[in-house]
């Protein structure tokens, strides 16, 4: 199978799970549109002569290791899960921009002196099983094995038996490959326009804002939407409309990020009062601190509802991710060009205030870096997400030549080593 570019590639992965209602992306876990997705990378790396591995906790691993490469590996890649009606880039072009940049180095004539290899990793999106970077959180240690095990999905399937219906052997827990990695540097669409604004096609991510999804459940009495009066009722909704107007203030207020984006409603009937709504809330700041008092904020305005409408709250933090920042010394000299490297201005470094498997590597350890590139509509987790094949192109650029300093370099994370002991 002769080898493709990232044009090609690009081509034969965007139809997979694309729906036609809408544009966007369902590639949930272990679903067909994203099996589908998990066997083109076997194919595109097995065109490559890259041998692929599973780790257990749903990622698949290529690895190029010539003779002669040794030590501590060097890591790229993303994800290929997509949240419901997601757009094309989130995951994927990390993915594509992996295989690309190694065909690259290839093409070179490049002789690593350490490993490399390009990963897909697992329910990223956290949209199946409800926590985000699940696969490098369980390859971290980040979550207990059994505890992923049981998580359930909407229609109550666990973890590990979705995995093993997809033809998957589940052995969750810590990963090995994980030690061999010395760092890891992943190369996502921008969630935003900073670069837009800054006139860039490339950036580094210096650190991720701190984030929590946080469960509210909301409970009331159910009852008839005709017959009860007005004064009567002990309605759920009422309180959870209170919630996410409180949200809305509480973050416009303070400069912060507070989104309800998922609800349930029960029995949820056009014609009965719920009995129930639950809803998820989505949070982010630019510190703990901030967090904290956000979410506290949010809950405080709505309990006070609560007492009002009489309903009972519960709020349950599901999933609460601290502050990361990435290996500032290793984004300085990614970010500088070398003096025989490829002539151009340093790359811009700027925060994510989204969550990356990057992220997780990182907060266990990992050096880590990013890469972004330019999203002219600045829009992400939906069909409008986009970015320009000029500037994939020139990520793919940006992705190979970091992997050459790191892959030639005397440290695993591109420092020199001499005179080092």
């Amino acid at each position: 199978m002769p080898v493709a570019g990232f044009e090609e590639m690009w081509s034969d992965l965007a139809p997979i799970g694309r729906a036609a209602s809408t544009g966007g992306y369902r590639r949930q876990p272990y679903g067909t549109a994203e099996l589908e997705c998990r066997a083109w990378f076997r194919e595109q790396a097995a065109s490559r002569g890259l041998r692929v591995e599973d780790d257990g906790n749903g990622a698949l691993l290529a690895w190029w290791g010539p003779d002669g490469a040794t030590g501590p590996a060097v890591m790229t890649g993303s994800h290929l899960d997509s949240v419901v009606d997601g757009g094309a880039f989130d995951g994927p072009l990390g993915v594509v921009s992996a295989l690309a940049a190694y065909d690259g180095l290839r093409a070179a004539g490049l002789r690593p002196r350490r490993p490399l290899g390009i990963a897909v990793l697992a329910e990223e999106e956290g949209s199946r099983f409800g926590l985000a970077c699940l696969g490098s959180r369980l390859a971290t240690g980040g979550i207990e094995a059994s505890a992923a095990a049981a998580l359930t999905d909407p229609d109550g399937v666990r973890l590990d038996e979705a995995m093993a219906a997809a033809g998957l052997d589940p052995d969750l827990g810590p990963a090995a490959w994980v030690e061999r990695v010395g760092a890891f540097v992943e190369l996502h669409v921008e969630q935003g326009r900073d670069l837009v604004h800054r006139d860039r096609a490339i950036g580094m991510a210096s650190a991720i804002w701190p984030h929590g999804r946080y469960r509210f459940d909301v409970d009331g009495q159910a009852n008839h939407a005709g017959a009860t009066r007005m004064e009567d009722r002990r309605d759920p909704m009422l309180t959870f409309a209170m919630t996410a107007l409180a949200a809305n203030k509480q973050a416009r207020l303070s400069g912060q990020r507070a989104t309800f984006g998922r609800v349930a409603v029960t029995p949820n009937g056009t014609n009965a009062i719920p009995s129930r709504v639950t809803a998820w809330l989505d949070a982010r700041a630019e510190t703990e601190e901030a967090l904290a008092d956000l979410v506290a904020g949010i809950e405080r305005q709505a309990a006070d509802r609560a007492d009002r409408d009489g309903t009972a709250l519960t709020v349950t933090a599901e999933s609460v991710s601290g502050a990361v920042a990435f290996d500032p010394a290793l984004t300085a000299r990614l970010a500088h060009p070398t003096e025989d490297g490829p002539s151009r201005a340093p790359w811009p470094v700027l925060p994510s205030l989204a969550g990356h498997d990057a992220g997780v590597l990182a907060a266990a350890g990992v050096p880590t870096a990013m890469l972004f590139v330019r999203n002219p509509t600045g829009v992400s987790h939906a069909p409008d997400e986009h970015a320009e094949t000029a500037d994939c192109l020139a990520g793919v650029d940006a992705l190979a030549e970091v992997l050459a300093r790191l892959l030639t370099a005397d440290g695993p994370t591109g420092e020199s080593t001499e005179g080092a002991g």
